[in-house]
């Protein structure tokens, strides 16, 4: 919002001038994508989503160039920590902000440059407060749960005197945790999904003179969170040592396939280093079987996989609800170093 701005000739001798300022307006939040940060249990980046229009203007990230901005978003991944993000527009006009990256986090940032004309007529007697022009500036949308930065631009403020600023953010939910008494702060828009969150601004010298305090407002829409993407779960996991023992494993598993019958059973059996050849595959048949005949599962929900081999016969049971993907071997002896033996005798079951 651009207040308008009367000045009054105080002589005949009254000299225009016409002053050519760069408008600038940021858009930028923290956006941590909870989908970005579920692709691995512990993300080792945060992520900075960059862009401006118009684009092609150099990125400095930490003193080091970081390439050009793009009308679309460009994605720049960073180690965890504090740093110091610059975009050079047009006429030595500088962006400057430091950032606060948080691994599996996102800071969203969009900038507007838009050269304007603004005539101002300057009276012959210096007024004791020139005018300028306050934007506040925010993204349009987050999602809940994002860390959400209001921006304000009075680079065309040539006072003596610095600028205070005051900001007050609503609804009442609505948190400020950071940047209090500055020219940005951080709102934390966790628990107000569906809301619109209104950051408002009042500028003014360390004088309070009433004619250098300037108002304006920033607003943004906070979306609900999208649901966390459903994933595997590792069940159980232990040496295959005796069917009996086996038995009472697969048991657990069979009771929770029963209380959940939409999801289903992967059994990943591997054979030891020294076991007759073919151990995986006789384990998984007769963990099948038993799941099957004896426990009553349906044998569509179950899945028999022969994950290689280990040191020991291993079992690896994974409750895997509908539309999570399914669990992947994770061998620990290569096929080439497994030293198969033949058994005169098979392994008998131990008797309850």
């Amino acid at each position: 919002m651009i207040a308008k701005q009367v000045l009054r000739s105080v002589s005949s001798q009254s000299i225009a001038r016409s002053l050519m300022c760069a408008v600038l307006f940021a858009f930028f939040s923290s956006c941590a994508a909870s989908a970005y940060a579920a692709s691995k249990d512990t993300p080792a980046y945060g992520r900075l989503e960059i862009s401006t229009k118009p684009a092609g203007y150099p990125i400095v990230i930490d003193g080091k160039p970081a390439g050009e901005t793009t009308t679309t978003v460009r994605l720049i991944e960073l180690p965890p920590g504090r740093h110091t993000v610059e975009i050079l527009f047009p006429s030595k006009t500088r962006w400057v902000r430091p950032f606060n990256v948080i691994a599996g986090r996102k800071e969203c940032i969009t900038l507007n440059y838009r050269p304007r004309m603004v005539a101002v007529t300057r009276p012959s007697v210096k007024s004791p407060c020139p005018p300028y022009v306050v934007n506040v500036s925010a993204p349009a949308n987050v999602s809940d749960g994002d860390l959400i930065t209001f921006s304000a631009d009075a680079s065309n403020y040539t006072g003596s005197s610095p600028l205070t600023y005051k900001w007050t953010v609503s609804p009442a939910s609505a948190r400020i945790v950071g940047g209090a008494g500055t020219s940005a702060i951080t709102v934390d828009s966790t628990g107000l999904s569906k809301q619109r969150i209104t950051a408002t601004l009042t500028t003014s010298d360390n004088q309070e003179d009433p004619r250098c305090r300037q108002s304006a407002q920033g607003s943004t829409n906070v979306a609900a969170s999208a649901p966390p993407p459903v994933q595997a779960k590792k069940f159980d996991e232990f040496p295959s040592v005796a069917f009996d023992d086996d038995k009472a494993r697969l048991d657990n598993l069979a009771i929770e396939l029963q209380t959940n019958p939409g999801a289903s059973g992967y059994i990943i059996v591997y054979s030891g280093r020294t076991s007759r050849p073919g151990t995986a595959s006789r384990l998984g048949a007769r963990a099948q079987s038993y799941l099957v005949t004896v426990r009553g599962i349906d044998m569509n929900h179950l899945v028999i996989i022969d994950g290689g081999y280990r040191e020991r016969d291993y079992f690896e049971l994974y409750f895997v609800p509908q539309g999570a993907a399914p669990p992947q071997p994770t061998p620990t002896v290569r096929p080439n170093d497994a030293r198969p033996t033949k058994s005169t005798q098979p392994r008998r079951s131990r008797q309850r």
